[in-house]
């Protein structure tokens, strides 16, 4: 076996493990941190492809992004070191089967799925035309899907804050000025 395959099935492994902890982590704080593993630990096997592009995206949005999002909610809104209460166990029942379902479905699909392994079907082009694509007004562009999400995060953001802040209880008689 190479070395590379080595290497994939390690990281895999540990993105799986990952993966599994930060579902069964019975502290919230944790179980964002085992999120942060199993996003870098995909973003490592884009680099392994050689998808640059999309493991620094992978990074800069999901890693920098949404996990700090996250971790910055679990820090306004809650006490991070307190344990979580456990399910009932018929949520734990509805939440296997719904996650082996999805098991199902996406091994069908990579069984049902015809892939092409001739490198004529490649994608050509580097990090600079996806940038233009990315950034055209023109009719293959994507600069309003790029806003939104931009606009989407904002509004996670400002209702983070909005949550997180608490209105300070005052003595009777007097209002509360905000």
């Amino acid at each position: 076996m190479e070395s590379q395959s080595v290497l994939f099935y390690l990281i895999s492994g540990l993105t799986a493990f990952s993966a599994l902890l930060a579902v069964t982590a019975s502290q919230l704080f944790r179980s964002a941190i085992y999120l942060l593993f199993s996003l870098i630990g995909i973003a490592a096997i884009y680099f392994m492809l050689d998808q640059d592009f999309i493991a620094a995206v992978q990074i800069i949005v999901y890693v920098g992004g949404i996990v700090v999002l996250i971790i910055f909610s679990i820090f306004l809104t809650q006490d991070s070191g307190v344990e979580m209460r456990k399910s009932e166990w018929w949520r734990i029942a509805a939440s296997g089967m719904a996650a082996l379902s999805g098991f199902l479905l996406t091994a069908l699909g990579l069984v049902e799925y015809n892939f092409v392994t001739q490198s004529d079907n490649l994608v050509t082009g580097g990090v600079k035309e996806l940038g233009r694509a990315l950034l055209s007004l023109n009719a293959g562009g994507y600069v309003l899907p790029f806003e939104m999400v931009g606009l989407l995060l904002l509004a996670a953001m400002i209702g983070c804050i909005v949550i997180a802040v608490k209105l300070k209880e005052l003595p009777e008689g007097k209002e509360n000025i905000q």
